[in-house]
């Protein structure tokens, strides 16, 4: 018997819980050098995953299409990052859609504003990007959502600005008759993204909400990455868990908050993204073991 039996690893919820419905169809996220470290992502995700690529500053492009055209090579359907701040002008915009249709096929995007302080260049909003008319063959576009707001939007920590930009995309997507949906930033409690798929619906936006969650990781790992993007309301649930010893020493795992969400059954919520913060294998295995899925391929034994 063990002397601690508060450190044993929880099992997979039940099949009567709500999880299964809102899982259903879960897309994850991998950057190029952590998608290398895994032999075939066929052996980890079901047939079918929508497979973000990150853009990461300080990577080389080529770097990233070729995680592109890999993803593609092996059958899922491939999300690239077009983050506004890090793309100098129309002509290196170009080049970088061209390059990814091209060589990786692909046909669908994820544009945002991005991560810098500083615009690279001419660009600064995810609006730019799409007002030029380079994403007007894509089959699929998704736009950042941030429902805990975004301080390097709204510095007085409202939503003004935010809400505007939603409103317009809005307008986009009714103009245009894109494909969108809201690629939301990771959220560990459900309370804020329902009050903020609320908001939306009362905002007139019923663009379909695709809410970020982190997967299985150390509770520090968590909190470094919570605190780099801005999370602020929810930190508080990580801090509040890194003070009970029986769940410090334990891995997180979204069970709870992807529960809460899926109970909501939100009609603004869609389906759930996978940040694999403590890895890709680890947060695949945690999604297949609570919907049944299964890889296209066998792991090796």
């Amino acid at each position: 018997m063990s002397l601690l039996p508060f450190l044993r690893r929880k099992e997979a919820p039940a099949a009567a819980t709500a999880t299964p419905a809102l899982l259903r169809g879960w897309s994850i996220e991998v950057m190029p050098r952590t998608a290398e470290k895994v032999e075939d992502l066929r052996a980890l995700l079901p047939p079918g995953t929508r497979v973000y690529v990150a853009h990461i500053d300080g990577t080389e492009t080529a770097d990233m299409v070729a995680t592109a055209r890999r993803l593609a090579r092996e059958g899922f359907p491939v999300m690239p990052h077009f983050p506004a701040r890090s793309i100098a002008d129309r002509a290196a915009l170009a080049d970088l859609v061209a390059r990814y249709r091209g060589e990786a096929g692909v046909t669908e995007g994820l544009i945002l504003a991005g991560g810098r302080r500083e615009p690279l260049g001419d660009f600064h909003s995810s609006m730019q990007l799409l007002e030029t008319g380079l994403f007007g063959d894509f089959a699929r576009l998704h736009l950042a959502g941030h429902p805990e707001g975004n301080r390097d939007i709204d510095a007085d920590g409202s939503d003004r600005l935010v809400m505007e930009a939603l409103r317009w995309k809005q307008a986009f997507a009714e103009r245009t008759g894109a494909t969108v949906a809201l690629t939301t930033q990771f959220v560990f409690e459900a309370a804020p993204a329902l009050a903020w798929a609320d908001r939306l619906r009362a905002e007139g936006i019923r663009i379909p909400v695709h809410i970020g969650v982190a997967g299985p990781a150390k509770l520090q790992t968590l909190i470094k990455f919570a605190i780099a993007c801005g999370v602020g309301p929810s930190l508080q649930v990580l801090q509040k868990r890194a003070m009970d010893v029986t769940k410090l020493l334990l891995p997180y795992e979204p069970d709870e908050v992807v529960e809460a969400l899926a109970r909501a059954a939100h009609p603004a919520i869609e389906q759930v993204h996978l940040f694999p913060l403590g890895g890709i294998r680890q947060a695949a295995e945690w999604a297949v073991a609570r919907t049944g899925g299964a890889p296209a391929v066998k792991v090796p034994a």
